[in-house]
């Protein structure tokens, strides 16, 4: 289908020149700027007629036809003199010459590129267009996005006539259908569920608008909401039939039949597979190609772009780096092979032996390339300045590809470069060759997980992967889909008849054997990486080695530059000297990696005799330091005035300094995973403490989502650890995090569990940070849990706690907290005052975060006393705040508690809207009793909207959430479902 219809009669743009240029609007009320000062445009006749003749894109308009556009078939007497009024007016302005005089009639000429919101928008359309056919949706997607953002509120606002009423008409008709289209394209992307939330409130507010409607079903399908799809089918079909007398169109029709039926080419689109291997040639002097060559299109056809090019240049030199045992050389023989046509004249090919000891020597190498060339030994010289000078002489005029395989550097290459125009050199090399001058510099990455499956069956056959498609993906990713790993592991299993590909998963599962079982015949993983490891000086071995240790995904230079006691800037030094020789990888400026197998050797360097246990347990307790140092200053940033970081574990590290919360934040993150990893590491090295600590500090990674999964398993690890060693204090402290966590997630009974021992324990070794912690949340879910007796009486303690040790942030919390145990019992005006008191707190204290988590409270007691308008203007507040800290959690709830407010206003579009919102910003996070909240809230929105399918499907989709748990809101949604009317409802969550 077409991306978007053209709107006639305007002219491609794109911006308009210079700071003082004139821009104009129509996508909105009609305005115009010069440079960013906003101009005057007059009445609303005047705008009229400006919009009139901008929308003619140049083109004459006659007095007549103004006079006609303005008022139609009842003008006014002075009619023409107004016109001549306006123009006058309008031309005082404008730039002199901008709006002429011609013919009888009037036109805006000579406005740059860009002038007109609306020529923008048709160019972005247009470019859309463009994109989506040549195999681009997610770049049309993003063009449609912006042309839509030009639009500001309804088209021509405010300006009279029926010319404005009939474009207006126009425009609206057309941005409707950019929507469509932007939407479409949604959908081919596959972001179901992000759609469904802007489709709910187009076709609330275009309900008889089918193809909004089909749309929705779609995105509702793919979400794995089939109910509702079908729901919005009847709806669909009622309406039409209420409203018009018809039926739905023959393709709503069609695809509410294959919704039925599960047709499975509703699902979203895949991949392409990738196409057959190029056929391979047999060069001359080239080593023969493997028959098993796999994947590498990109690099392949990039490489073979520069040899073509060698052709009128002087010569084409690509040089390719990467890490022992990626396939550069395989790389590099493959691209050969297939430019050999370019150079008819011949091929050479040479070893160099880089990562050896002693590499080839260049003059050596020179003499083999003469005398391969048809020079006899007689006339080859002696000194390496005049072999290279014969070399080039013999080479001039002769189109000749040279392979300069395993380089050490590129004083060893140089010699060897033919340097005459039409022939061309590949080279390899484990280091990056950046001061090889007008070379072109390829970075060789592992295979892709498809392309190293692929390979893997290559070689063992697909009757033996094939039925363990599961267990292969297992053994390539154990190689790190490194290529050589792979044909190892392939060529073991492909000689052992009697194993299966689980078998060689299993042993490769094993971390500590991985290397050992990584060689086959005179093939080995481990040999590879000793020569690479042979060529580092003392102080990088030793970085390499220190730095493996730690478990993250990655590290930061200045996390690098703690573990191995160094300045930064010595550090960083370090570090580039190993990405420069491929030993670690950097993917972004700052940050490094090691390739899993390099890892797994670092530390087996480590443990065999190069570091003692000493030296390596104090590198990753100096890690563990920074980090918690580190978080500790972003707590700090983001909870002015909380105590908690006086109850941290000392370090020996000061941590970073950050400009503002903005950068604290990016830091925390950032390093994420890397922080929780270091936490893990803790169980194996005894500093549970400093750990346990750590993970209080960054609670916000949790209340994200991003890392809910692996913060709670890491949690779960440490209190077992402290369970064993007798660490009652440690103990108190996780479990007192996991309580929190589980009433995140729903899960009460053992949120309670948690916290009623961690306020035990926390008593009995004196922690009153971590009993007054506790006792808050205490009071957080027997609230949930409609205990409010409980709730207030914990609360209440938890007040007590931290008024003694003066945290004033865990005082308001708590007073935020009780509001809502007010409200629960019916005390509204205490419940606002409680929740005010509280948000004093925060803003005395400068904590923006905290303050939105006391808005939050605030607005639940106004929406029930009924200050409906209160409560939005502080949601809305919330909402940026969480937005910003990046609080998923609190978004998400913040959204639902506006689509309570908006039902309660009776504003259902909006209600609908901001519960679809809320679902997409909860999932994986809040646990099924909040999704089972919002979807209740949803329904009542879709009731009240006459979409009763939507609704009940939405009930039931909460019925069954309560159910599951055993919540007593069930009782409430069962009753919905028996009469299919809206209540009034207000939750806790």
């Amino acid at each position: 289908m077409d991306v978007v219809r053209r709107v006639p009669e305007l002219r491609s743009a794109t911006s308009p020149e210079g700071p003082t240029a004139l821009r104009f609007s129509v996508l909105g009320p009609v305005r115009a700027w010069r440079g960013t000062e906003a101009l005057p445009t007059g009445s609303p006749q005047q705008r009229g007629l400006l919009a009139a003749l901008l929308l003619r894109a140049g083109r004459t308009a006659t007095a007549a036809e103004l006079i006609d556009a303005l008022w139609g078939e009842e003008p006014p007497s002075q009619g023409l003199a107004a016109v001549r009024t306006y123009v006058s007016r309008l031309r005082k302005v404008l730039e002199p010459g901008v709006l002429v005089s011609e013919s009888g009639g009037y036109a805006i000429r000579g406005l740059p590129d860009g002038a007109l919101d609306l020529a923008t928008a048709q160019d972005l359309a247009e470019r859309a267009e463009r994109a989506r056919s040549d195999g681009d949706p997610g770049h049309a997607r993003d063009l449609l996005r912006k042309a839509l953002a030009l639009w500001d509120g309804e088209s021509l606002s405010g300006v009279p006539g029926p010319y404005a009423e009939n474009q207006r008409a126009r425009l609206d008709e057309w941005r409707l259908q950019l929507s469509e289209s932007c939407l479409d394209m949604e959908l081919e992307l596959g972001h179901h569920a992000e759609a469904v939330s802007e489709l709910t409130s187009l076709t609330a507010v275009h309900p008889l608008r089918e193809r909004l409607r089909e749309l929705l079903m779609l995105a509702l399908y793919r979400s794995g909401r089939q109910a509702e799809a079908l729901a919005v089918y009847a709806d669909t079909r009622r309406l039409l039939a209420d409203e018009l007398g018809v039926d739905p169109r023959s393709d709503l029709a069609e695809l509410q039949r294959r919704i039925l039926q599960a047709d499975p080419a509703l699902a979203e689109p895949s991949a392409p597979e990738p196409g057959p291997p190029v056929a391979l040639v047999r060069p001359g002097q080239l080593p023969a190609t493997v028959t098993d060559f796999t994947g590498r299109a990109p690099y392949v056809e990039e490489l073979g772009e520069v040899l073509a090019s060698a052709n009128g240049q002087v010569m084409a030199v690509s040089a390719l780096s990467g890490i022992a045992g990626v396939g550069k050389t395989t790389l590099a023989v493959h691209v050969a092979h297939r430019a050999r046509p370019e150079f008819p004249d011949g091929q050479l090919y040479v070893d160099l032996q880089g990562p050896r000891a002693r590499g080839a020597e260049p003059e050596t190498v020179l003499g083999s390339f003469l005398r391969a060339l048809g020079t006899p030994d007689a006339a080859i010289p002696d000194s390496l300045e005049d072999r290279a000078a014969l070399y080039r002489s013999v080479l001039n005029g002769r189109r000749v590809l040279v392979l300069l395989d395993n380089a050490r550097d590129a004083a060893q290459v140089r010699p060897l470069l033919p340097g005459t125009e039409g022939c061309a050199a590949l080279i390899t090399s484990r280091g990056h060759l950046g001061d090889l001058a007008g070379a072109h510099l390829v970075d060789v990455d592992v295979l892709s997980p498809e392309e190293a499956l692929q390979l893997f069956t290559r070689i063992v056959g697909s009757e033996r992967v094939d039925g363990e498609r599961t267990a292969a993906l297992d053994v390539v990713a154990a190689c790190g889909f490194l290529p050589l790993a792979i044909r190892i592991a392939a060529t073991r299993l492909a000689v052992r008849r009697t194993w299966t590909v689980s078998v060689l998963a299993a042993k490769l599962a094993d971390e500590r054997r991985r290397l050992d079982e990584l060689q086959s015949g005179d093939l080995a993983v481990k040999a590879v990486f000793e020569l690479a490891h042979g060529q580092l000086e003392r102080a990088q071995a030793r970085a390499f080695r220190l730095l493996g240790l730690a478990d993250g995904p990655d590290i930061s230079l200045s996390a690098a530059a703690s573990m191995l006691d160094l300045p930064a800037e010595d550090t960083e030094e370090l570090l580039e000297t190993l990405v420069d020789t491929s030993m670690v990888e950097s993917p972004a400026p700052g940050r490094y990696r090691y390739h899993d197998l390099l890892r797994l050797y670092a530390r087996t360097c480590a443990e065999r005799d190069e570091e003692g246990p000493g030296e390596r347990a104090a590198a990753l307790s100096r890690l563990l330091d920074f980090y918690l140092a580190t978080a500790a200053r972003v707590y700090a940033l983001e909870r002015p005035g909380d105590r908690l970081v006086e109850h941290l574990a000392p370090t020996a590290s000061d941590g970073l300094l950050f400009v503002d919360r903005s950068e604290a934040l990016d830091w925390l993150f950032g390093e994420a995973r890397a922080l929780l990893s270091a936490a893990r590491q803790a169980v194996g090295t005894g500093e549970l403490r400093k750990a346990a600590d750590l993970l209080l500090a960054v609670r916000d990674l949790a209340e994200s989502g991003s890392e809910f999964k692996r913060y709670e398993s890491v949690v779960t690890a440490l209190l077992g650890a402290a369970v064993e060693t007798g660490d009652e204090r440690t103990e108190a402290r996780m479990r007192a995090v996991l309580a929190h966590l589980h009433s995140l997630m729903g899960r009460f009974r053992e949120a309670d569990h948690e916290a009623r021992e961690a306020v035990r324990l926390g008593g009995s070794t004196g922690d009153s940070w971590t009993t007054g912690d506790a006792l808050n949340s205490r009071g957080v879910i027997a609230l949930y849990q409609n205990r409010h007796g409980d709730a207030e009486a914990h609360l209440s303690r938890a007040i007590e706690y931290f008024r003694a040790l003066g945290d004033r942030p865990g005082e308001a919390a708590v007073l935020c907290n009780l509001s809502r145990v007010h409200l629960a019992t019916g005390r509204t005006a205490s419940a606002i005052a409680l929740a005010r008191q509280g948000i004093d707190i925060y803003d005395a204290m400068g904590s923006t975060l905290r303050g939105a988590n006391g808005r939050y409270a605030l607005a639940l007691a106004l929406t029930r006393s009924g200050e409906l308008d209160s409560a939005s203007d502080c949601l809305h507040q919330a909402l940026d705040v969480f937005r910003e800290s990046r609080q998923r959690l609190w978004e998400g709830m913040s959204l639902f508690r506006l689509a309570e407010v908006d039902l309660a206003a009776r504003r259902p579009a909006e209600a609908a809207a901001d519960a679809e919102r809320a679902l997409i910003t909860l999932g994986g996070i809040g646990g099924e009793w909040r999704r089972g909240n919002v979807l209740t809230v949803l329904g009542h929105a879709l009731s009240e909207l006459g979409q009763t399918g939507r609704a009940v499907a939405s009930w039931n989709e909460a019925l069954d959430v309560y159910e599951r748990l055993h919540a007593p809101e069930a009782e409430a949604v069962r009753a919905l479902l028996l009469d299919g009317q809206p209540r009034p409802t207000h939750s806790v969550a």
